[in-house]
């Protein structure tokens, strides 16, 4: 039921995945087999809605936890992605301390939190519901994206709020918003992104980032994040099949092209 996932998060274990936009069980199955060690499901930007996310979840079943992010910090948003079975979730534009506090509270079931409790995937549909609701406030993830020049500004708060599992940068909404439209190498956007690394580190708390370009995570990965999206399944369709396309056209080819225009008699 549990992949121990948050365990090996707060232990700042490095987990690999890769972010899915596509709204298909098979591409999800498929980047698992990969052996990616986490899936970020994009619910924010992808168009997942609930079901979708559920089939790719359970396309994916024990190969390895699917984080999804929703689209927004809305309760009923939270329990609907952990009822479906979601090992946690991904919250975008969190800026305050209060925000996190507030998601933290949604994703705990009474008396921790104010989780809802009701009947579905994420409880063997009441085949065991009693372990799931005993363990889920241990095992569900709960992390939270700094995307925003407010969230830097606010983020030794941010880090200090019980039950935030990980930090997770999100750099290209980061650049944006500092006018600098994804510039994401850029000086200031650097300097934003130490300073969430800096506060991180003091309270050693887990830290994400994705990149596009999985070569861009290495001085990330020097730096202590653990929890890396690189990435994502519309990126290597488009890539696989350019570098396809390119090798095929430069194959040797026989001058005995038909000519379409007057075909051969076959008669």
């Amino acid at each position: 039921m549990f992949h121990s996932f948050r365990r090996r998060l707060r232990e700042r274990n490095r987990l690999l995945g890769t972010l899915v936009s596509l709204p298909s069980p098979e591409v999800a199955e498929i980047l698992a087999a990969a052996g990616f060690e986490w899936l970020f499901l994009d619910g924010e930007h992808g168009p997942l809605d609930c079901l979708t996310a559920q089939r790719m979840i359970q396309a994916v079943g024990d190969r390895c936890p699917c984080l999804l992010r929703i689209p927004l910090a809305a309760e009923i948003e939270v329990k609907r992605a952990l009822d479906i079975g979601a090992a946690g979730i991904i919250v975008p534009q969190v800026s305050t301390a209060e925000q996190a506090a507030r998601i933290v509270r949604w994703c705990r079931y009474p008396p921790a939190g104010s989780r809802g409790v009701g009947i579905a995937r994420a409880h063997g549909y009441g085949g065991y519901f009693g372990d799931y609701v005993q363990g889920a406030n241990d095992e569900i993830s709960v992390v939270v994206q700094i995307e925003h020049i407010d969230a830097v500004a606010n983020v030794g708060s941010i880090v200090e709020v019980a039950g935030v599992d990980a930090v997770f940068v999100g750099p290209y909404d980061l650049s944006a918003s500092m006018g600098l439209m994804g510039q994401v190498s850029h000086a200031e956007v650097i300097a934003a992104i130490s300073i969430v690394r800096d506060a991180c580190t003091r309270r050693q708390m887990p830290l994400g980032i994705f990149s596009l370009d999985p070569r861009a995570l290495g001085p990330y990965l020097e730096q202590g994040f653990s929890l890396i999206a690189a990435g994502c399944d519309s990126a290597y369709i488009l890539g696989g099949g350019r570098d396809a396309l390119a090798q095929m056209r430069v194959l040797p080819h026989s001058n005995n092209t038909p000519d379409r225009a007057n075909p051969p008699d076959r008669r």
